[in-house]
Parts: structure tokens; C-alpha cells; sequence
């Protein structure tokens, strides 16, 4: 991926240029010293001039109405419809896309150095020579003076969220929230004076530069992520692209591409002197900068590269992907009408929307593609799954099928679509999840056929705060999980659909710094501290606790360095992209792979095989849990035999002599930990006699009592063992509605062992004639 540059020879302007922008992705506005604002028009190539400033007015800063907040319709090619300038006689002056100037307000003593809007397009935030920092209402009134400092504020942004705004002064970093009394977060960012800040509305990653010649990139509690090598000059901007996966740099002579991680994909040497400011298009393809040179230089993404197996596909133009088949290194050349804004090649098919339209490829004809227009036409994100695919615009998300046809577009409260990123967003064959990003604690489940919100339209809610969602890609609707990471960097497993008592999210790992599921079958691989693992059965978490630490390889992560992520996990290979851009690819057993495909498809008995030819305790644990999870019992029996497991062997025969299928499904999950799931399959099926022994068994005693009250049976059962637990244990009685019925009752355990015998006579009766039934002992 690199920048193909582009500038007129003869300068517009005839001083520096101080600031650009975008009024849509055809068009750039930019202001100079010469008291100019002009016009550049992408697809005319020409050049006009909007309107002349007064003389003693010099602008230091731009920016534009964010399209999400309104400015923006939604129409193909939506512009923005007013932009703010600021000046270093400390004005802040609104200005109309026509060049309407409305009143200037008297912003800051000295300069007014930086401006920008919030997010949703409420409010304004400057920063001064006097070293203040000021919210503004959109209209220009003051509401108050958020931060005060001693040295001048170079350089500011807003949160993903617009309530807390990150400023530099000096060598300061500060993240400061709109609420009052609350703590800012305050770190030294560089060497030497900070310049420029951005603070991504998609990722939450902050990248900031200044006058030590280095850029660095920092998480929102301002830890460091990446720190550049020495430039030659200043760091004098820096630019997040829209979908945060790219920012640009610029310098003196100097432009350059750099991935989220820090590390850069290309360099490029422009004479144009200082690049004062850029500016990305809202499609996140085209850059703008302003010069020293009086000129402005305009850079488009290309050779863009993705890899799906045997394929290989780069964008080599604005309007050309070049496509290639590296096991018999065959050529295609697609050519589009309009301008490729966004690209994606997963599960056998090419996706590409253009400016106006979409088009789905397959891998098995390039020739004839499914076209189809877009509602917007200013994609900003694409996700695949086997069946569908999923496409981010400015104001809604779309799922549709390779075939063309829209299935849903999903929708919640609050919703900011162009905030969305690949960590906030996950598609699967039948769910897709969603991160609120005014909540960010709750995370919205949709089903992808209807667009309906899962679990009677409540999102999942966590303790924490999420940083990233992620859903497993193969198995049934029924078995989908979620995999979050919160900001404490820990690592939970939760169903995306809750039945009956729904299960608390499971614990995996801590510190992970990115993870990734296997696209072929349920393996998960994370990036922790100092270690690579891989959970070869994560589901087991909600099977048998005791066999997560068992059914996991981890490895040292020394050879992948500092800060890696994860690119791909396909088959048994995984691919590494290192903090310096390289990629590196470590293999994966493929046993587990293959004995998820045995399990899935019920050939239990050649599971079995696999693992006694392989002969590993993971792989046996593995299975251990996959037959528990499947319920077959003669696999689970040999698998744990095999780990030496004896107590649970010794369970699973205990179950497997159950004379009722209802009885053997309640201890198996019991086995598994879903007591309340037990007790209601126990209840349904008329066993009210093993429901008060289920919870007489786990200690659940008032439980126990209610039941046998309820049902009118088995009371002075219940009686019985709870003195028997008091006996053992040595104390009294202090419940007060067991000493009450302990007045009532007697306690006799020859009828009680009697009562319980004919229990077990009757349910082997209903084993061979289902239809007759007792009733149950009363006492």
C-alpha cells in the first residue's frame, strides 16, 4: 500500500498554505496566508476561487461539519454544508460552503491556534496562544473554559464519543473529560514541543507529533503503542483516515502512509516545503495537504493488498484491481466506472463498492460480477462470512447475500455507523455483533436474516468497558459465542443467544492484546502478554472448567516482538503482522481441526481414533469435552478415562445406568455447571423427588424445602438430610422455616428410605412403559 501523489506545478496560493479540507470526496477547500479560500474540484481538475478574506485576518486551522452530525446528506456525494476557521488574531469564524462568513467571535487572547467539532456536531473545542481550551455551542456561543495552561495548545481532538477532549501543551499530553471534577489523564507525549494530535473516532488510538522528529502512537490511558525512528525535520501534522486503519504524517518534503499498528507503508518526497495540515477524504481514500509552497498536495491509496488462500488482489488504480492465482499464477484485470472506495476477498468471493455501486465477485468467474447500487455511496468498512456479507455506510449498516439481495440493516439506539471498525463490529453465518458506542459496555446482537435484535432486544452487557468483539464462523445458530476483550484487557466467551438461565460470560485469558477465530472451525488464537496461545476448544468453558487449562498451547511470543496482531488464522497456518509492518506465519497442529469436522458431523468413533493414534492429552481433552457438549457418553467416558479423569468416568457411568433420559439429561448438566437448567428439565419431566435431591446435593437447602412444600412431597426427606448435614458439621439449626416444619414433620428415615425406593422403582417403571405413571409419595 503506498500514496500516489499528485500536484499542480504552478502554485494557487500565492503564501503558504495553512490549513485544507474536505467538503465531500470530490472536493477540497483550502485557506492561505494570502487571504484566499479556493475550491479544488478532483474530477475537473479545476481551481476557484470561494471567497477573500478580510486582509487582516490569518488562519491557522479548518475544519469541516462531520457528515455523521448532519452536514453531510444522505444522498451519493453528500457534502458538508458549513466549516470553521480560525485565526491568529484569535478568532473563530464560521463559514459557508458558498463562502458565507458568518460573525466572528473573539475566541482566545493572542492566536487562536486550533479548532475542532465533536463528533455528533454539537459542539466546538479551541485551543489558544493564551494556553486555554474552550467548548463552544455550534452556533459560537462560549460554554465554558475547560482547561487553562501555561504554554500555548498546539493541537486538539475529541473522543470517539465526544466527552473528553485530548490536548498538547508544550510536551504534554492531556485527556480531559467534559464532566465536571473529573480527573484528566496527563502524560509527557514527546522530547521536545508537541505540533499535531488525532485521536481516532473508529480505533480510540491517538497519534501525536511534534518538534523531537517523531511521531507516536498511544492507547486513551496514555500508554505508548509505537514510537517512530528520527525524522529529519518536525512532525508538523498527523491525520487518522476515517475507518482508523491508516493515518498519515507529514513533515517537511516529507509524506508518509503508516498502518494503525505505527509502522509505515510508504514514504514520499514531495517539494512542497512544511506540510502544515492534512486531511482525509470521508471514504478514506485520498489525502489532502497543506504546503509551505503555496501549493496543495493531493495523494491517493493505492496497491492496497489482500490475501484469501490461493488469491491475491491489489488495487492498482483508482478505478483497477489487479488479480492473481498464485498456485498457477493466472491474471485478471477488473475495471470499474467509479472510483474504488473499499475491497474485500474472503470466503470465495471478491466484494468491491465503488463510489456508487457495489460489486460481488466469486472466485470461479470474474467475468460476470452481481452488481448493485448503494444506498450511499461512502462505504467505509466490508465483513464476510460464508453466506453474506456486511457493508458500513455513513448512516446504516447493510447484511446482504452474495447474491445481491439486501437481508436487513440492523439498527440501535444511538447508532454511529462511521464510528465503526473491525474491533467493534463482528459478522458471522447468523448473528451480527455490535459494540454501542454510547455504552460501551453493552454490545447489541442482531440476527442477520432479520435484522431483529437477539434475546428479546437486550444488548449483552458487561462489567467493563469493550474494546473488541469477536464471533465465532462455524457451528450451529444455537452454539454461537461471543468473544470480548474489556479494557482491562481481559479475555470472556458469552453465548450470543440465551435459552432458559442464561450463562455468566467465561473468563480465558488476561492482558490480550488481539485475537482472532479460526475460519474454518471454532479455535480462537490470542496475543497475551508474553505469550501466543491457542484454545483448541474455548467452548469448553461452559462445559468443564477444570479443562481450559488443558485443552490450550501456548507459546513464547518473542519472535513476533512487541505489540503483534493477529492478520489471519486459516487451516492449520496463522499470520502475525509485527509492530515493523512484517508479517510472520507460525503453524498450527491440525489434528484439532480435523477432530472439530469428526465432532460436528457425529463420527464419534473416529474422533476416538484420531486421538489414540496422536496420543495427546490435549487433543484428548478436546474430545473429553466436545462428546460432554454433544452428549455422548460413550466418548466422553473414554476420553476422560484417557486423562485420568476418574472421578468424572466414574459420574458418566453413574449417569449412564439412569433408567430416563430425562434423569441422565438433568446430571449431564449438572456435570457441566447449569444447575438451574438441571432442576427445570428434572421439574418438566415430573421428577420432583431428584430436583429436591439436586439441591439438597449442592447445599441449596431453602431450595430444597420450597420444592417439597410446593409439590407436597418428600418434606420430611428434605428434613432428614439437613439434620444429617447439622450432625456432621456440628451446629444448630437457624433457619427459620426449617425449625418451623421440624415441629410439624417427623423425621423417620426407614419410611424415607422406603419413599425413596419406590421413587427409583417407579421411574424404572416409567422406562419400560413411559405412558403409566404414579403419583408421588406424599408424606
Amino acid at each position: 500500500m503506498r500514496f500516489k501523489t499528485s500536484n499542480i506545478k504552478e502554485a494557487k496560493h500565492t503564501e503558504l498554505v495553512s490549513c485544507v479540507g474536505w467538503a465531500s470526496p470530490d472536493d477540497v477547500f483550502s485557506i492561505g496566508d494570502d487571504h484566499q479560500i479556493l475550491r479544488w474540484n478532483l474530477v475537473s481538475a479545476e481551481t476557484q476561487k470561494v471567497v477573500d478574506l478580510p486582509p487582516d485576518f490569518f488562519p491557522t486551522d479548518m475544519h469541516w461539519l462531520p457528515r455523521s452530525s448532519g452536514g453531510a446528506g444522505s444522498k451519493k456525494g453528500g457534502a458538508a454544508d458549513i466549516f470553521l476557521v480560525t485565526s491568529a488574531e484569535g478568532k473563530l469564524q464560521l463559514i459557508g460552503k458558498g463562502g458565507r462568513l458568518e460573525k466572528p467571535v473573539d475566541a482566545h487572547r493572542g492566536a487562536c491556534l486550533t479548532a475542532r467539532w465533536s463528533w455528533d456536531g454539537a459542539g466546538i473545542v479551541t485551543g489558544g496562544e493564551d494556553g486555554a481550551v474552550k467548548i463552544w455551542s455550534r452556533s459560537g456561543m462560549l460554554r465554558s473554559t475547560l482547561a487553562t495552561n501555561n504554554s500555548p495548545v498546539y493541537a486538539l481532538a475529541w473522543s470517539p464519543d465526544s466527552q473528553q477532549v485530548i490536548y498538547a501543551s508544550g510536551a504534554t499530553l492531556t485527556i480531559k473529560p467534559l464532566a465536571p471534577n473529573s480527573k484528566p489523564i496527563q502524560w509527557r507525549g514527546h522530547d521536545g514541543l508537541i505540533l499535531c494530535v488525532d485521536w481516532s473516532a473508529s480505533t480510540g488510538r491517538i497519534v501525536s507529533g511534534g518538534e523531537d522528529c517523531r511521531y507516536r502512537v498511544w492507547d486513551t490511558y496514555g500508554r505508548q503503542l509505537y514510537s517512530s525512528a528520527l525524522h529529519d525535520y518536525p512532525i508538523t501534522s498527523v491525520a487518522w483516515s476515517a475507518d482508523g486503519e491508516n493515518f498519515a504524517v507529514g513533515s517537511f518534503n516529507t509524506l508518509r502512509l503508516c498502518d494503525k499498528i505505527g509502522w509505515s507503508h510508504s514514504l514520499d518526497k514531495p517539494a512542497t516545503g512544511s506540510i502544515y495540515k492534512i486531511a482525509w477524504s470521508a471514504d478514506g481514500t485520498q489525502v489532502a495537504g497543506a504546503c509551505g509552497n503555496g501549493q496543495v498536495i493531493f495523494a491517493h491509496v493505492i496497491e492496497k493488498r489482500i490475501e484469501w488462500r490461493d488469491y491475491e488482489a491489489t488495487v492498482t488504480g483508482r478505478k483497477t484491481i489487479s488479480l492473481r492465482n498464485v498456485t498457477n499464477e493466472s491474471w485478471e484485470k477488473l475495471e470499474f466506472r467509479d472510483r474504488i472506495i473499499q475491497v474485500s476477498l474472503s470466503n470465495g468471493h471478491l466484494v468491491v463498492a465503488t463510489t456508487s455501486q457495489c460489486y460481488v465477485y466469486t472466485t470461479r468467474n470474474w467475468n460476470t460480477p452481481i452488481i448493485f447500487d448503494l444506498k450511499e455511496g461512502s462505504v467505509s468498512l466490508i465483513l464476510q462470512a460464508s453466506k453474506h456479507f456486511l457493508i458500513v455506510e455513513s448512516l446504516a449498516v447493510y447484511v446482504y447475500s452474495y447474491e445481491g439481495r439486501l437481508l436487513c440493516s440492523p439498527k440501535w439506539p444511538g447508532m454511529r455507523p462511521e464510528a465503526l471498525s473491525r474491533q467493534s463490529i463482528s459478522l458471522s453465518t447468523d448473528s451480527v455483533a455490535i459494540k454501542d458506542q454510547s455504552d460501551e459496555k453493552s454490545v447489541h446482537l442482531f440476527d442477520t436474516n432479520t435484522g431483529k435484535a437477539l434475546n428479546d432486544g437486550k444488548p449483552f452487557m458487561h462489567r467493563q468497558e469493550v474494546i473488541e468483539v469477536a464471533l465465532d464462523q462455524t457451528g450451529l445458530p444455537n452454539e454461537r459465542k461471543l468473544a470480548i476483550i474489556d479494557k482491562n484487557r481481559d479475555l470472556y466467551l458469552t453465548n450470543v443467544r440465551k435459552f432458559g438461565q442464561s450463562s455468566l460470560p467465561g473468563k480465558l485469558g488476561s492482558m490480550v492484546q488481539s485475537l482472532k477465530w479460526a475460519a474454518d472451525c471454532n479455535m480462537l488464537a490470542a496475543m497475551q502478554e508474553s505469550r501466543f496461545t491457542i484454545w483448541y476448544f474455548p467452548a469448553i468453558i461452559y462445559v468443564d472448567k477444570a479443562l481450559v487449562g488443558r485443552t490450550l498451547v501456548e507459546r513464547d511470543s518473542a519472535e513476533f516482538g512487541k505489540h503483534p496482531v493477529i492478520n489471519s488464522f486459516l487451516k492449520n497456518s496463522i499470520s502475525v503482522r509485527r509492530a515493523d509492518g512484517s508479517l510472520v506465519t507460525t503453524g498450527v497442529s491440525p489434528y484439532p481441526a480435523i477432530l472439530h469436522g469428526y465432532a460436528i458431523s457425529g463420527h464419534w468413533d473416529d474422533a476416538t481414533k484420531l486421538c489414540r493414534f496422536v496420543k495427546d492429552q490435549v487433543l484428548w481433552a478436546c474430545l473429553a469435552g466436545m462428546a460432554v457438549h454433544a452428549r455422548h457418553l460413550d466418548t466422553a467416558e473414554v476420553a476422560y478415562a484417557a486423562i485420568q479423569e476418574a472421578d468424572k468416568v466414574y459420574y458418566i457411568q453413574y449417569i449412564k445406568e439412569l433408567p430416563l433420559k430425562e434423569a441422565r439429561a438433568a446430571e449431564m448438566a449438572v456435570m457441566t455447571g447449569h444447575y438451574q437448567d438441571a432442576e427445570n428439565m428434572l421439574l418438566q419431566a415430573g421428577l420432583t423427588f431428584r430436583a429436591i435431591l439436586l439441591n439438597i446435593y449442592l447445599h441449596q437447602w431453602e431450595r430444597a424445602l420450597d420444592l417439597a412444600i410446593k409439590h407436597k412431597t418428600h418434606v420430611d426427606t428434605a428434613l432428614a438430610y439437613r439434620l444429617k448435614y447439622l450432625a456432621r458439621c456440628d451446629k444448630e439449626e437457624n433457619n427459620d422455616k426449617y425449625i418451623q416444619y421440624m415441629k410439624e414433620v417427623d423425621v423417620d428415615w426407614d419410611k424415607i428410605n422406603e419413599k425413596i425406593e419406590e421413587e427409583y422403582r417407579r421411574e424404572r417403571e416409567m422406562k419400560t412403559s413411559p405412558s403409566k405413571s404414579k403419583k408421588p409419595a406424599r408424606h
